[in-house]
């Protein structure tokens, strides 16, 4: 019996197929591994990335715990005790200030009254002469046109505020009259002074005396 002569192993397929089966000599094949691997030979990456995406990252309690905490109950009541009182004292000033605004318009109010009556007062005193000679010309006879020249001007003075002191016959009166001479009471007898003559009337504007009468009293 003749020994078994040696076969040359397959070549490379003539069409470019390569052979995927088991080698006829029971090792590998020629194509190399199978392309799924073992998860013994995964690589450390992979695993990190597979355990982070298992298991998410928690927070820190810490940081949980300083969220929660929203501070004491008392200092929140401090703050606002200090704020309530702040307000109050504005409301205070905002009310003094109103008041002292209220009594400034009152003060220039009344400024403005009173100066509009001294000038009335001062025009008045000005005329004062005027109505003299009015009188003087009553005394000596006026003419018509003159006698209604000073009816008019002493109609608009008294509705202005101007009053004239004409005290003939009344007790004499030191505030308001001017004695400028005495007659003695017949008799002797005893009693009050009375104006008993007008040299010269006296004037009030709007109550209070700017002139006083110039009269003669008897007694």
């Amino acid at each position: 019996m003749s020994p078994p002569t040696d076969q040359p192993p397959p070549g490379p397929d003539p069409h470019g197929a390569s052979h995927s089966g088991p080698s006829p000599f029971g090792g590998p094949s020629a194509a190399g591994p199978p392309a799924t691997g073992h998860p013994e030979s995964a690589s450390p990456d992979a695993e990190e990335s597979a355990t982070a995406t298992a298991a998410p990252e928690v927070e820190d309690v810490e940081d949980v715990e300083d969220v929660e905490d929203v501070g004491d109950p008392l200092d929140a009541l401090d703050v606002l005790s200090a704020t309530e009182r702040e307000r109050d004292e504005y409301l205070d000033a905002l009310r003094r200030l109103q008041a002292d605004f209220e009594n400034f318009k009152k003060r220039v109010t009344r400024q403005q009254m009173e100066a509009q009556e001294r000038a009335g007062e001062d025009l008045a005193v000005k005329l004062l002469p005027v109505l003299d000679t009015i009188d003087l010309a009553r005394q000596h006879g006026e003419g018509e046109a003159i006698a209604a020249l000073a009816s008019s001007l002493v109609e608009v003075l008294a509705k202005a505020g101007l009053e004239r002191i004409d005290p003939v016959g009344a007790a004499f009166d030191p505030n308001e009259h001017e004695a400028v001479s005495h007659e003695p009471i017949e008799g002797d007898a005893g009693g009050e002074p009375v104006v008993s003559g007008l040299m010269r009337a006296g004037y009030r504007w709007k109550g209070r005396l700017v002139r006083a009468a110039m009269v003669t009293v008897k007694g």
